[in-house]
C-alpha cells in the first residue's frame, strides 16, 4: 500500500486569469508557480520519493522538475494524467461559462456532463484512476511516490477511492501548488492530508 502524494501543478496565467485551460499546449508556470514548484520541492526535499510520475502538460511538468531533480530521480510521463478533454469549452473564461445553462450541470450533477465534443467527468475518473490503479501495483507497500497533475482528475480521483458520489466531487479542495495525501491498497484507501500547501507542518516518511 504505498502513499501516494497527489500533487497539483503550480499557478499559471490562465488560473490566473479564469480561463479555463483544458489541454491546450505552451500554458507554463508563471513567476507565482515556479515559486510554488520550488517550494513544494524544497518541503519535500527530506521525503524519501521513490518515484515522480506527472502528466505531460508543461504546468505539470515544471512544477514535477524541481521534485524530481532534487530527489535525483527521473520524471515518468503518463498521459493517462491529462486533464479533462473539455473539447469546445478549451480556452473560454470561467465567467463566461457560468452563464450557460449547462454550467449547473457541470456544478450539481457532474456524472451527467460531457464537455461539447470532449470527455465526461465519469470518463476522466476512470481513465485517472485507472492510471494510478497501474502506479500503486507497480510499487511496494512501503514506497511513497509523487504524482503531478491537475485540479479536477485529483478530486475525481479522491472521490473514487473515499466512494464518494461523482457528483460530490467538486466539494473537495485542490489548490495550485498543493498535495493531497493519500494510501491505496486493493481492499481499502485512506485520505491523510488533503489540499496542503508548503510549508508542511507534518512529516512525510514510511513510517
Amino acid at each position: 500500500m504505498p502513499l501516494m502524494l497527489l500533487i497539483r501543478h503550480g499557478d499559471n496565467d490562465y488560473v490566473k486569469v479564469g480561463k479555463l485551460a483544458g489541454r491546450l499546449p505552451g500554458i507554463h508556470l508563471n513567476e507565482c508557480g515556479r515559486q510554488q514548484a520550488a517550494d513544494l520541492a524544497e518541503s519535500l526535499s527530506h521525503t524519501p520519493l521513490d518515484a515522480v510520475y506527472t502528466s505531460p502538460l508543461e504546468r505539470a511538468l515544471e512544477t514535477a522538475k524541481p521534485i524530481a531533480e532534487s530527489h535525483k530521480l527521473e520524471i515518468q510521463l503518463r498521459p493517462e494524467l491529462m486533464d479533462i478533454d473539455v473539447g469546445k469549452w478549451q480556452g473560454r473564461s470561467w465567467k463566461a461559462l457560468s452563464r450557460t445553462k449547462k454550467w449547473k450541470v457541470v456544478q450539481h450533477a457532474p456524472s451527467r456532463f460531457t464537455f461539447p465534443e470532449g470527455e465526461s467527468f465519469l470518463q476522466a475518473q476512470m481513465r485517472v484512476v485507472s492510471c494510478l490503479d497501474e502506479i500503486v501495483a507497480t510499487h511496494k507497500p512501503k514506497d511513497i511516490v509523487a504524482v503531478v497533475f491537475h485540479a479536477d482528475p485529483i478530486k475525481l480521483a479522491v472521490a473514487h477511492y473515499l466512494g464518494m458520489p461523482l457528483d460530490h466531487f467538486q466539494r473537495l479542495g485542490c489548490g495550485t501548488g498543493s498535495v493531497t495525501l493519500i494510501y491505496v491498497s486493493e481492499g481499502s484507501a485512506y485520505l491523510m492530508r488533503l489540499n496542503q500547501k508548503p510549508p508542511f507542518e507534518f512529516e512525510i516518511s514510511r513510517k
